[in-house]
């Protein structure tokens, strides 16, 4: 019968979800594939899909658990991580992950899938509109110095908004809108020879017919 003692006595950081737990203690948590030893590890189809994970507050990767060969990873950190100012695009929804990590020497690399939804606002419109950035093929790496236990929240963080849009418009959206400028906003300040004409006003308004009048009789004198 197995007792899993051939996980040790030491406590274990179970590398997915960043939780410690005590081996003595632990014994539900190993009927689930994904909470297991680094002695179970090896058993473990190394190509099999990584499993989704529930929702997790920050990416934590135990490095003595993690097999030479590298693991995946999967799951959705929130969108809070995001913290960005008031005035620019906001988070609506999670940061999903699905994630091959492996170590090179003092070096962690990490490449597959990333996607978050955000708020933005048109450029043409200056109507809100959801947009999910979503990354394919995302690489990225980070140092690791001494420590054991690396959060790689950040790292999955800035490789997001590096991929914002320039120039949000509102036709990009995840359901398209239309995107146009309206004509009032297009009138400018130039000389006789500009192409724009004076912005339309609204229906009813003639507030300034008189004074348009008496400047046509002027320039027919």
């Amino acid at each position: 019968m197995d007792d899993g003692s051939d996980i040790g006595a030491t406590p274990l950081f179970y590398p997915l979800i960043g939780l410690q737990a005590n081996p003595q203690t632990s014994g539900c948590l190993r009927a689930a594939r994904f909470f297991v030893g680094p002695g179970r590890a090896r058993r473990l189809n190394r190509h099999r899909a990584a499993p989704k994970l529930a929702f997790m507050k920050r990416f934590l990767i135990d490095l003595p658990t993690l097999p030479e060969e590298g693991r995946n990873f999967a799951g959705e950190l929130p969108a809070e991580i995001f913290d960005l100012p008031a005035h620019d695009a906001k988070a609506v929804g999670p940061l999903e992950f699905d994630l091959h990590v492996q170590r090179f020497s003092s070096e962690l690399l990490l490449s597959g899938k990333l996607s978050a939804p955000f708020e933005f606002t048109c450029v043409r419109t200056l109507h809100p509109f959801v947009k999910t950035i979503r990354i394919e093929h995302a690489d990225m790496s980070l140092e690791i110095g001494n420590e054991s236990l690396i959060d790689a929240t950040d790292v999955l963080r800035e490789e997001v908004l590096i991929h914002f849009p320039a120039d949000p418009r509102c036709d990009e959206a995840d359901e398209p809108m239309h995107c146009e400028i309206d004509p009032r906003y297009l009138a400018v300040d130039k000389g006789e020879q500009g192409a724009v004409e004076t912005p339309p006003r609204a229906e009813g308004d003639d507030r300034w017919s008189a004074l348009d009048a008496l400047k046509q009789h002027d320039s027919e004198r």
